[in-house]
């Protein structure tokens, strides 16, 4: 081979590889979640079986409305039992660190558990009102501190390390939970902006794509929440939270533990 034509082999590989570099791979989208059925198909469910988008949102929000609801006091009691470890009675299993700890550790003190609004109460100003303030189904117990972390900030990807909950992450506007929690957290998310539309004296509650929303009735970032529901599917534990909160407390069924695949048809 000449040198002429060694050099435009160079140049030709060199361009080459300038494209190669230069290319953005497409984002890989997660798969939507299988359609599933249930027992409560035809009783509980019946009147959304069969609908998507508005229609769906609309007919959700008429059947999990009809809701008991418990006042603020009452919640720590509840989430003794809704939130308890499968392998120790006597503990909780608390939400962003998957640590177990003492029922009796209830309270404001480091070291200590308490009542984590995952649709933060600032994002509608709801507060601790009877309905989404002590609804069970986005309340759950986390640290003291690792709940101060988050604050209440939006949902999405990215951050520092967060000391206390190995796997958490969080930078100055967003919190993202560890693997095992990013399907729990996007389905209670979820779940309030069916349940709260405006119509019973409380805000309108909504994702969307914004981050930071601050305290405003929208929670973010929603593509994200999608993706996260369909990397963590529903667990045993978060399949039975949802059952003892139907049977025991509000009477009511977070949808997208039971259809997953509902949040896709919906959003």
């Amino acid at each position: 081979m000449s040198v002429a034509q060694t050099g435009r082999w160079k140049v030709l590989a060199a361009t080459v590889s300038a494209v190669l570099v230069s290319l953005t791979l497409p984002t890989v989208a997660a798969t939507p979640a299988s359609a599933t059925t249930t027992a409560y198909d035809t009783t509980y469910y019946k009147n959304a079986i069969g609908k998507t988008g508005t229609s769906l949102k609309a007919s959700l929000h008429t059947i999990i409305s009809s809701q008991t609801k418990i006042s603020y006091d009452a919640v720590w009691n509840a989430l003794k039992v809704t939130d308890q470890d499968p392998n120790n009675s006597n503990n909780v299993i608390l939400l962003y660190s998957g640590t177990s700890r003492s029922k009796s550790l209830n309270g404001g003190n480091v070291g200590d558990w308490n009542r984590e609004h995952v649709w933060a109460q600032s994002h509608g100003n709801f507060g601790t009102s009877a309905g989404p303030g002590t609804d069970l189904h986005h309340l759950r117990a986390a640290d003291v501190q690792v709940n101060s972390i988050r604050g209440n900030k939006d949902f999405d990807k990215g951050g520092s390390p967060v000391s206390g909950a190995p796997g958490s992450l969080t930078d100055s506007d967003s919190f993202e939970p560890r693997d095992a929690d990013k399907g729990d957290v996007a389905r209670m998310i979820l779940y309030m902006a069916v349940r709260y539309e405006g119509d019973d004296a409380f805000a309108d509650l909504e994702p969307n794509e914004t981050v930071p929303n601050g305290s405003v009735r929208f929670m973010g970032r929603l593509s994200v929440l999608k993706q996260w529901n369909e990397q963590d599917p529903p667990s045993a534990f978060e399949e039975k939270r949802n059952q003892v909160i139907f049977d025991t407390y509000q009477k009511n069924r977070n949808p997208f533990i039971d259809h997953p695949e509902w949040v896709e048809a919906i959003w």
